[in-house]
């Protein structure tokens, strides 16, 4: 059982001064939200786990308390809110369950996604479906061909969290007639109707994500549905609403950060259950009655809730540095963004350490399969090592950029 009060309970500031009243009114309250849903997100973590997918009950009540808006454009009845908002939603889910917690994020992120296509192709989406969700793979596994009016897309895309409970999908593309250009890389718009989705999602961790692997093959997707990927890493979308501000956050950090969110609950809910549980248990082999009385449990108690304070303010921080460039307008140098994604890389590394010691103190019985410790630990030693979140991919382009050299290990900066 999670506890229903934090052990951690340090005032995270790190905001973007400008953020209005109102809007941090509506994070407390979304976060409340969440907060109330806890109870039936982690009793239903274990069946999440074992059947491989978040319960269709999760994503409704999620839904219905509006925490699958949060990145829709207002135009279409979102909330709009901003990044600090989604880690913070996303943490708060993940405290009860890791994969309702990604697939939390990821549909959101993905609506986020839209929000940068032209207003056409967001009509598309929301216009006459305005609670659509959007699931998505951005890497580039599929192929676009040209044709008259649009493009033949084909290909498969995996993992896609969250695919079972979308109506769009976002797919990655390359163009093969735009080799060498600026376009040969995109990612396009395409219902889930036109999808199949195959069984291919069998993990050790985030299992009931069920990021399965969408396949689609000669599907026609109009023109004003591509969006160049190396546009929108250099911040030049397509959406003609360029006084939204949360669509003008820049692509590559924000497409890192937004995986944190769960990191963060997983690493909180590990540190909930060691305090929860080391008073009324025993230190085997030795003469402590309660776990809570001896050092080893207490240092690795400081230890472990300090990490997770480490990664929340990582994450804060990027998110701040996303959420300020975007209210400014000013997109973020090449130098910035690479600190934002090492921040993103090391609130991943400090929750799945803070897991870690939890699971060193409580010793074998935390691999128990009745414990819920052992979920907490497979989610985010999975979830934790997503390619985007690969510390050291952005701690190799954050050194090389503090040496000014830039551009060199990958294009996702």
């Amino acid at each position: 059982m999670i506890p229903d009060t934090e052990v951690t309970t340090m005032n995270m500031t790190m905001d973007v001064p400008r953020t209005t009243d109102a809007a941090r009114t509506l994070r407390a309250d979304l976060v409340e939200r969440a907060a109330t849903l806890r109870p039936l997100l982690s009793g239903n973590a274990d069946p999440a786990d074992r059947e491989r997918g978040v319960p269709a009950e999760n994503i409704g009540a999620l839904a219905e308390a509006g925490l699958l808006s949060l990145m829709r454009p207002a135009r279409y009845g979102g909330l709009q809110t901003d990044h600090r908002t989604l880690l913070e939603v996303g943490r708060e889910v993940g405290r009860a369950c890791g994969s309702t917690a990604w697939v939390t994020s990821l549909l959101n992120a993905n609506a986020w996604f839209v929000g940068l296509f032209p207003a056409r192709a967001q009509d598309d989406v929301w216009a006459h479906t305005p609670h659509a969700r959007v699931a998505g793979v951005v890497t580039p596994s599929g192929t676009a061909r040209v044709v008259e009016g649009g493009y033949r897309v084909s290909g498969r895309w995996t993992p896609a969290s969250g695919c079972a409970h979308a109506d769009w999908a976002v797919l990655g593309v390359t163009r093969p007639d735009a080799e060498g250009t600026s376009d040969a890389v995109g990612i396009v718009l395409a219902p889930m109707s036109e999808l199949t989705i195959e069984d291919t999602w069998f993990v050790a961790g985030m299992r009931g994500t069920a990021s399965n692997t969408l396949v689609g093959e000669d599907l026609f997707v109009p023109a004003h549905r591509f969006h160049s990927v190396p546009d929108a890493i250099e911040g030049r979308y397509a959406t003609p609403f360029t006084d939204e501000a949360l669509y003008r956050a820049p692509f590559v950090p924000t497409a890192a950060l937004v995986l944190t969110g769960p990191q963060l609950g997983l690493a909180a809910a590990a540190v909930d259950l060691l305090v929860e549980r080391a008073p009324g248990r025993a230190l085997a082999l030795t003469g402590y009655t309660s776990q809570a009385e001896a050092p080893t449990v207490q240092l690795a108690a400081a230890h472990a809730a300090s990490l997770a304070d480490s990664a929340r303010l990582h994450a804060y921080r990027a998110a701040a540095d996303i959420d300020e460039a975007a209210r400014a307008g000013v997109f973020p140098d090449y130098d910035a963004r690479a600190r934002m994604r090492m921040d993103a890389g090391m609130a991943a590394v400090h929750a799945r350490e803070a897991v870690r010691i939890v699971c060193s103190a409580q010793g074998a019985s935390s691999f128990g399969e009745s414990n819920p410790l052992q979920r907490v630990w497979r989610d985010i030693e999975t979830g934790s090592r997503h390619a985007v979140l690969n510390p050291e991919v952005a701690a190799e382009i954050y050194g090389k950029s503090l040496f000014g050299i830039r551009g060199t290990v990958s294009v996702m900066v």
